[in-house]
Parts: structure tokens; C-alpha cells; sequence
């Protein structure tokens, strides 16, 4: 009953990590940082997507209505939003492309394509530079908390031996602590790729959204163009 009673006691988070190796204790403690960290990047990539599509939709609507794109883009081209950005460098292209007396319409149209399609790019980069993280957390914590596991069975093992007794208070705290190491990487691992899929999808539907907003803004530079004298 006492040595029942002992591991019992063990057993708990804390207990776990109070008598484990300082080599388990560092694996813990590195993928207790992770999955504080995964979380943060979680809630932070979550609001700033919802603020993001939010302002570019309302930011869309605006440009399709306003009646002089030069007056809009003073007024509103300063803004950080994916939308305003490919406006910026739209704008910015024909203003260098159509500056000489004589306008290469179809180079024009051409420079126009990839610089709205450089911009696009450059936006879909920046929305996704912090899913590297989670994708790097997912793929490697659950092999950290392995090594944590098979560190901790070693350290069950040795006792054993410097013991010569298999009773279930000489195994079972290794063992435990070795299992928690595992426990611990799949907490990391888990919700950084099921957030990773998720915000992976949302901002290929995003990006498939503004690509969309960039050809209809190169087609009323195009049309735009043809007007030229």
C-alpha cells in the first residue's frame, strides 16, 4: 500500500518533472516553450486574418465604387492591407510605363502583369511568414519528445541494474516521466499542424481572392491604356 501510494504520488505533472533527468527536464521544458509559443502565433495569425480580411473586403468595395483611382489611392494607398499594396504597385508601374511620349502598350501590359503579380506574391509571403513556425514545431516536436522517452526509459533501465530490483516503484517513475516527454511533444506537435492546415488553406483562398482583385484592376489599366491618345 505504501509503495502504491508513492508512485501514486508521482504521477503528476509536476511530480513528473521534479524527478525526471535534467536531460528530461530540458526536453520538457523546451516543448512546454514550444507549445506556449505555437499557441501565441496561433491566436496572433487568427486575429490578424480576421482583421485582414475584414479591412481588404471593405477596401475592395471601396476601390470598385470610387470614380478617380489616382484621388483613392492618395486617400486610401497608405495602408498596409494586401489590396492597397497591389493598388501601390499597379499605380506605381503605369505612372513609370506610360511617362515617355511614346507608350509601349503591350510592354506596359506586360510590366503591369508581373508587377501586380510580384505584389500579390510579396502579400501571400508576408500573411505566411509565421507558419514556418508551426509547420517546424509540428515536424519536430514529436521526435524531441521521443528522444525525451527513450532518455528516461535508459534512465529506468539503469536503476534497475544499479538496483537488481524490477519492483514497480523502481520502474514506473522513469517510465512515467519518460512517457510525459511524449505526452508533452504531441501537445506541441497537435495544435501547431492542425492550426498550420488551417491557416494554410485560408490564405490560398485569400491569395486566389486578391490574384482575383489584381487581374480586375490590370484589366481597367488595360482598358485604361487602350484610351490613351
Amino acid at each position: 500500500m505504501t509503495e502504491f501510494t508513492l508512485i501514486r504520488g508521482t504521477m503528476s505533472p509536476i511530480g513528473l518533472f521534479m524527478q525526471a533527468d535534467i536531460v528530461v527536464k530540458v526536453v520538457m521544458i523546451g516543448l512546454l516553450a514550444a507549445s506556449i509559443w505555437t499557441w501565441a502565433i496561433i491566436v496572433g495569425q487568427w486575429l490578424m486574418m480576421r482583421r485582414i480580411r475584414r479591412e481588404n473586403d471593405r477596401f475592395e468595395r471601396d476601390f470598385w465604387k470610387a470614380q478617380d483611382i489616382d484621388a483613392f489611392h492618395e486617400a486610401r494607398g497608405r495602408s498596409d492591407l494586401p489590396a492597397a499594396k497591389v493598388v501601390g504597385a499597379g499605380i506605381a508601374e503605369w505612372r513609370r510605363s506610360t511617362a515617355k511620349q511614346r507608350i509601349d502598350r503591350e510592354g506596359t501590359r506586360a510590366r503591369l502583369a508581373v508587377a501586380l503579380a510580384a505584389a500579390v506574391g510579396a502579400e501571400v509571403d508576408r500573411l505566411a511568414a509565421r507558419l514556418s513556425i508551426l509547420a517546424t514545431v509540428g515536424s519536430v516536436a514529436p521526435f524531441v519528445g521521443l528522444f525525451g522517452t527513450v532518455w528516461g526509459i535508459m534512465r529506468s533501465f539503469t536503476d534497475i541494474a544499479g538496483q537488481q530490483n524490477t519492483s514497480l516503484a523502481v520502474v514506473a517513475p522513469g517510465i512515467a516521466e519518460a512517457l510525459f516527454a511524449t505526452a508533452l511533444g504531441l501537445f506541441a506537435a497537435i495544435p501547431a499542424v492542425i492550426a498550420y492546415n488551417r491557416f494554410s488553406f485560408g490564405i490560398n483562398r485569400f491569395e486566389a481572392r486578391l490574384q482575383r482583385f489584381a487581374d480586375g484592376f490590370h484589366g481597367t489599366l488595360s482598358r485604361e491604356l487602350e484610351a490613351e491618345a
